[in-house]
């Protein structure tokens, strides 16, 4: 089989358009926050389905990110030094969302789970047949409806994501069952790598390179300029 190029400008587009749609999510967070409007961001559907759709799209791209790097035989250390930097970014979202939100704070967001998902994926699951990671997508996608537990309730156990009810805080992106979107990006490239061939939108591709970071810069961006819209006027 002829490997894919290294990068795919559709991939990266793809986490491009997810980036956007999160900033403008967030931007409309941040107004509420500020009292511009008023919306209830934790339990109406307008905004939690846009939330799960934002964090699915991160998820099925990072799992085919690594599919994609795999067919490439990416080495460990371009993974190391990548993990560290999810890792190492995630660590600071859990201390600024603490300065933030003391009572909300985030222990274990999309980046968090995605950190911890990445080391399952390459250090184990991705030598598993396809048809063994789709039935494990299944299990992990239904398991959080099967089975619940107040043992996985407290911060230190939650991120399994097998929770009675969702912890007080801004961001929850459990093992389960968000593992089971990345491994069907994951299936869906190694299978298919030619659905990420061809040309795509440029800007797009660039904020999807790009993407770790301007996820860490957007919000204290978008804040400070809210706060000095508000000083102003």
């Amino acid at each position: 089989m002829r490997l894919p190029p290294s990068r795919s400008g559709r991939l990266d587009a793809l986490r491009g358009a997810a980036i956007v749609w999160m900033a403008a999510f967030h931007f409309c967070f941040d107004l509420n926050h500020f009292g511009w409007i008023r919306q209830d961001f934790y339990r109406d559907p307008v905004w939690t389905w846009q939330r799960t759709a934002i964090v699915s799209l991160f998820l099925f791209c990072a799992g085919a990110g690594q599919a994609y790097a795999l067919l490439n035989g990416q080495s460990a250390g371009r993974f190391w030094r990548r993990w560290l930097q999810v890792a190492g970014c995630a660590l600071l979202v859990s201390l600024g969302s603490w300065f933030m939100f003391p009572k909300s704070w985030i222990s274990f967001g999309v980046l968090h789970g995605m950190a911890v998902m990445l080391l399952l994926l390459r250090l184990g699951l991705a030598r598993l047949p396809d048809l063994a990671l789709l039935a494990l997508a299944t299990l992990a996608i239904a398991a959080p409806q099967l089975v619940q537990h107040p043992a996985f309730d407290t911060r230190l156990s939650n991120w399994v994501g097998l929770v009675t009810h969702k912890p007080f805080t801004e961001d929850f992106v459990p093992v389960l069952p968000w593992l089971g979107v990345m491994l069907l990006g994951f299936v869906a490239t190694r299978q298919w790598p030619q659905l990420w061939a061809g040309a795509a939108p440029r800007p797009l591709v660039v904020l999807g390179r790009w993407s770790l970071s301007f996820y860490m810069l957007h919000q204290p961006v978008l804040i400070g300029l809210l706060m000095a819209v508000q000083t102003l006027f």
